[in-house]
């Protein structure tokens, strides 16, 4: 006979109590983490107005009940709309993400850190338009360096792509760890609200990957981070959480999910993360390809008149380039194209840029491009491949080798780190500068855009700005 199933509820796992304890009790003393969440908050917005242009976006934000509008609820940037924290929260995260063109962290498991504002904006937009206490910009800088830090760390050693889930289930998680700290809950009914979390239903990878690829993937995080609202607000009641829900036999998350294995962590969390994200500054391209993309530009002058003429395109890269984005064949829409590396390539060589249009059914006609996909091929560079993962490079190599028909070639093209690289802020953080002014031109005349501007480049003064005032500027 089988020994009884013990009914004894256990202690919490130690990865909910880390995270509460790293929630409600760490203090981020770093300058540079403050100093890179302000440049992040203004670029993850950018991105955000941008992805207001395109109708396939658009068409999903607003209020669920069309008209309807919540007194004292958060506002969505760049629209009329206010609506509850949850909604609100989906509506910004969609934004965000939509474009490809937010922020990026690559380790074991990749993702968009910056994904997670779209519930810690509208939490605390919400919060303080309805409490008595008004939360100030800084409280959200924080909380995005803690929710970079919570989704990056658990990214580092633990892939959950090889096991076939998204990684907006680490969205999901970071957002509730986060926003619970901003609604205020006690230690307690963090923990319990991280459990819900992992305990949730999860999102498979289906809809980033052929031949399945689809528009899905561009408001996935937005789902997430407006779920982890919610799940903060139920926790928010009282409502019980579940102590084992990683670690219990059959039942748990590492036996369900994860193949049985049990998280590893390669630090302590901290201020890591934001220090080191990556920005997506030049190009909306999924970050595996983004030093391809800069190396094609860079070839553009030398063969943007011998298109006809190229016989054959070798990219060396690392091997998580070649599972994500080598694709062949035919690509049915912009999700497909942003995520094959390929068409990333041929584009610039092509025409000298690759902008969000480039994506379109209008650009994507011209059949130069297919002509030359048909022509690239990938290849690993196992150095390329250990760098990616050294954490003190953390490189995403790419390098281009242009042959053409009549035998010569051009010489190698190799790019390591892109400009949105730590190792580049001196060079990019201007650049990011650049993006996010050609950003806010698109939704707002000149005075605001210049009122939004100078703030955002004040650190001290936007720090201190109540999160309703920051927000007001943003609304149409």
């Amino acid at each position: 006979m089988s020994a009884p199933i013990s009914n004894v509820r256990p202690k919490p796992d130690k990865v909910l109590t880390d995270i509460a304890d790293y929630v409600t009790g760490y203090r981020v003393t770093s300058p540079e983490a403050y100093e890179t969440a302000r440049y992040c908050l203004m670029d993850t917005l950018g991105c955000g107005l941008e992805a207001l242009e395109y109708p396939a976006c658009t068409k999903l934000l607003g209020p669920i009940v069309p008209g309807t509008v919540v007194p004292n609820g958060a506002k969505v940037p760049g629209t009329p709309f206010q609506l509850d924290p949850v909604q609100a929260a989906f509506n910004i995260g969609a934004m965000i993400r939509w474009l490809d063109f937010n922020d990026t962290w690559l380790a074991a498991e990749w993702g968009h850190p910056s994904d997670n504002l779209g519930g810690i904006l509208a939490t605390a937009d919400w919060l303080s338009r309805s409490s008595g206490s008004r939360l100030v910009v800084k409280d959200v800088l924080t909380a995005m360096i803690k929710a970079h830090e919570i989704q990056g760390v658990l990214a580092l050693e633990n892939s959950f792509n090889r096991v076939g889930l998204d990684h907006v289930v680490l969205v999901k998680v970071a957002s509730t760890a986060v926003v619970s700290q901003l609604l205020g809950l006690e230690y307690d009914e963090v923990v319990n609200a991280v459990s819900q979390a992992w305990v949730d239903g999860q999102s498979l990878r289906t809809y980033r990957h052929a031949p399945n690829t689809g528009s899905r993937k561009s408001w996935a995080a937005g789902d997430a981070t407006s779920r982890a609202v919610r799940l903060a607000l139920i926790s928010r009641t009282g409502e019980m959480g579940y102590p084992s829900v990683l670690s219990a036999k059959t039942w748990g998350f590492y036996d369900v999910s994860f193949r049985g294995s049990e998280f590893k962590f390669q630090r302590p969390f901290g201020s890591y993360v934001m220090e080191h994200v990556l920005f997506k500054i030049s190009f909306p391209a999924e970050f595996h390809s983004q030093t391809a993309v800069e190396a094609a530009m860079q070839l553009h002058p030398a063969v943007k008149n011998r298109i006809e003429d190229i016989k054959h395109i070798r990219i060396r890269t690392h091997e998580a380039a070649i599972r994500i984005i080598d694709k062949k064949g035919p690509l049915n829409n912009p999700a497909d194209r942003d995520h094959c590396i390929q068409y990333m390539v041929a584009v610039p060589l092509i025409f000298g840029r690759l902008t969000a249009a480039d994506y379109e059914d209008a650009v994507a006609s011209d059949p130069r491009i297919d002509l030359l996909r048909e022509k690239i091929d990938c290849v690993e560079d196992p150095q390329f491949t250990r760098d990616y993962h050294d954490p003190e490079k953390r490189s995403i190599a790419n390098a281009l080798t242009v042959e053409f028909k009549d035998g010569s070639k051009l010489k190698e093209v190799v790019c390591e780190y892109p400009i949105g690289h730590k190792r580049r802020r001196a060079e990019g953080m201007p650049i990011l500068v650049e993006k996010f002014k050609t950003n806010l031109a698109r939704r707002f005349p000149p005075k605001r855009q210049k009122a939004i501007l100078e703030l955002c480049m004040n650190p001290d003064k936007l720090a201190a700005t109540p999160v309703d005032e920051f927000v007001d500027l943003f609304v149409i």
